[in-house]
């Protein structure tokens, strides 16, 4: 064996990806796992395991000196990084090494060059690799910052010099949105990366971001593995990745790969990498050179499908230094193979938080998965959830059959993106290929969820009133039938909410000879699975109930609805006029920038708190003009739908007390 034991310094679905291959190869596992991963499926997958410390990825993924102890008393010979968390940081490769650890990825001086994206740019560009226009000088200030972006011409784009997958990195159209622009880049930077270093390039316009798989032994034997497409981002983070891109010819496609070797050779790159580039989409032969990923990518599946490469197994043998078994003429691209992110989010793309309770994947597509029933999803970590990859012998079937797997993919407990992945690969445009990085970003930028079919809303409220029935027992009195003494039998009221939508169903009569608001109806079953019946037409849904939630797939896509009081709901509304306009978090997260102090003034949009979850940081804007009055502080933890502050009105202060009265009479008198 070219190793006995490996230690995956990883977690969720990339961690249960690497053990796959360990196991198919005959090598010991080992997972690591913070307290709040302590019962995590790639735990329980791996041979065995070590706890690294807390839930602060900082206190556990995050520190090497406990990941090395860990890789010590576990007896691993080797370490895989994964990606994230300390693949790309040149310490963490070092200290393998002195620790007499094998390293399963590059060494420490490309990990260090590439993964400084300054000087990565810098020695492309020096050894005739074209970069993207900009000024990447290591330690800018602020100020230098701005005086860059002036030169350059607005858009551009900041980016931090360290990490990838788009942490941190933020487009500016105006110059007087690039101080706020910078802070909340370095936070980002330092939080996710552990440095705040930031650079500027200009902002191409309609661009196709394509990236090359590399392989290099090391003999000095470089390989490149096909193209990647990756244009279908959210706020830089890719989304829907395929393999090959339908934007290249031939030509191109061996150009940009003989590209991609060079800047890999630029470093004495070993290993599994990845080159990525920006292609014009109106000029498909020009490509600019943007990063390296010095370890495996997040989409590497889509490429193990059409070429037949376990992408894992060949770091590994790289990495015990055997020689390539394959030279650049063995490798080809059969067929077509599309990628899915299934993330933990909202409509909004905000991330969401919850325990799993159940999922169903696919079994005729390939699903890399981290979740299982009884995950806890948290806020502390990335929200990615599973990958979905469909392949087919063309891109048209390959696209088709990743929609009809995305529409049987059922997770319940936990809100996702399931329904936003579905309309992208089904999207008219998309399957034409005609997409690039903004794509998403303009034509789709609030995330508005579809409404809820009738037929849905008439399915809950069946199965709300059949566990109600059943409930009862033999109990007359008890049972939701609506009889009354000396009156016809009245309906029974549901109210429930699924978004933004909130409805009243009317329901009589038992679940099996039923109306729903007049409509004929039965339900039968009582397990996951039930027939529903509506107006003679039956189909077949999931439906699980979770506190006060009932949780609903119709066999195209998961929803959540939740049960409303109505007496509850009737008094919101009655003391709505009342009720000073509230800032809530819209995400588990903590508080990571306080932009006002109690009694300021503030406009409509301003930002009054930023608020940090799984690695994204979302802004708390004021809805009117007004004064503030802050319920949480700096580095404070809030729960989803927690009160963070209130807006006082001007024509409201009366109804404040009397700081607050004379705080908004002095910002009146200013």
């Amino acid at each position: 064996m070219m190793f006995q034991t490996v230690l995956i310094a990883n977690r969720g679905e990339i961690a249960v990806r690497i053990i796959r291959t360990l196991r198919r190869l005959g090598i010991r596992s080992v997972a690591v796992y913070s307290d709040a991963d302590a019962t995590a499926a790639h735990v329980r997958a791996a041979d065995s395991s070590v706890r690294l410390g807390p839930a602060r990825a900082s206190e556990s993924y995050l520190n090497i000196d406990r990941v090395i102890d860990a890789a010590r008393r576990s007896g691993a010979d080797a370490v895989h990084p994964g990606y994230g968390f300390l693949s790309e940081n040149s310490r963490f490769a070092a200290a393998c090494a002195a620790a007499g650890l094998t390293y399963i990825g590059p060494e420490p001086h490309a990990t260090e060059i590439m993964g400084d994206k300054i000087r990565a740019k810098q020695r492309v560009e020096a050894d005739g690799v074209r970069g993207i226009p900009g000024r990447a000088v290591p330690g800018m200030t602020d100020d230098q910052l701005v005086e860059a972006a002036n030169t350059i011409g607005y858009p551009v784009l900041v980016k931090p010099s360290a990490g990838g997958g788009g942490k941190g990195m933020i487009d500016v159209h105006r110059p007087e949105d690039m101080p706020e622009a910078l802070s909340a880049a370095r936070r980002v930077a330092s939080a996710a990366f552990g440095d705040d270093t930031l650079f500027v390039e200009r902002l191409i316009t309609s661009p196709r971001h394509i990236e090359v798989q590399v392989l290099a032994d090391t003999l000095g034997t470089v390989l490149h593995v096909g193209e990647r497409e990756c244009s279908l981002q959210r706020r830089h983070q890719k989304v829907i990745e395929e393999a090959p891109s339908s934007l290249l010819d031939e030509a191109t496609r061996e150009r940009i790969g003989r590209a991609a070797c060079d800047v890999a050779r630029s470093v004495d790159y070993t290993g599994a990498g990845t080159v990525e580039f920006l292609v014009s989409a109106d000029a498909p032969d020009e490509f600019f050179f943007m990063e390296m990923n010095t370890r495996l990518q997040v989409e590497h599946p889509v490429t193990e499908a059409v070429t037949g490469i376990d992408l894992v197994e060949q770091q590994l043998h790289i990495a015990a230094g055997e020689p390539l078994a394959l030279a650049q003429d063995d490798i080809s691209l059969t067929g077509h193979a599309v990628e899915a992110r299934l993330y933990a989010e909202d409509s909004n793309f905000l991330p969401q938080a919850g325990t799993v309770a159940h999922v169903a994947f696919p079994r005729d597509v390939r699903v890399d998965s981290g979740i299982e029933r009884g995950t806890v999803v948290g806020s502390d970590y990335d929200p990615m959830l599973a990958k979905i990859i469909a392949y087919d012998d063309t891109r048209e079937r390959a696209l088709e059959r990743l929609g009809r797997a995305l529409e049987k993919t059922v997770v319940f407990g936990v809100t996702t993106n399931t329904s936003f992945l579905h309309s992208l690969v089904t999207d008219a445009d998309v399957r034409a290929g005609k997409m690039d990085t903004t794509t998403i970003d303009s034509r789709m930028p609030d995330g508005e969820a579809d409404s809820v079919n009738g037929r849905v809303w008439a399915a809950v409220a069946l199965a709300v009133h059949q566990s109600r029935w059943r409930g009862a027992g033999a109990d007359p009195w008890a049972t939701p039938s609506g009889w009354r003494l000396g009156a016809p039998a009245r309906a029974i009221d549901t109210r429930m909410r699924c978004g933004g939508d909130e409805r009243t169903m009317t329901v009589s009569g038992p679940p099996e000879a039923a109306r729903v608001d007049e409509r004929a109806a039965s339900i039968h079953g009582d397990g996951l699975e039930r027939q529903v019946e509506i107006d003679g037409e039956i189909s077949t849904v999931a439906v699980m109930q979770i506190g006060e939630s009932i949780w609903i797939h119709d066999g195209h896509e998961a929803r959540e609805f939740i049960l409303v009081d109505r007496d509850s709901a009737r008094a919101a509304r009655a003391d709505s006029t009342r009720v000073e306009p509230e800032l809530r978090s819209p995400m588990p997260g903590t508080i990571v920038a306080v932009s006002v102090a109690d009694g300021d003034t503030v406009a409509a949009g301003d930002t009054v708190l930023v608020i940090e979850a799984m690695k994204m940081e979302h802004r708390i804007v004021a809805p009117i003009a007004g004064t503030v009055t802050r319920a949480a502080s700096l580095n404070q933890t809030v729960a989803k739908d927690a009160i963070v502050a209130t807006i006082i009105a001007p024509d409201n202060a009366g109804n404040a007390d009397e700081s607050h009265k004379d705080a908004h009479n002095e910002g009146d008198n200013a």
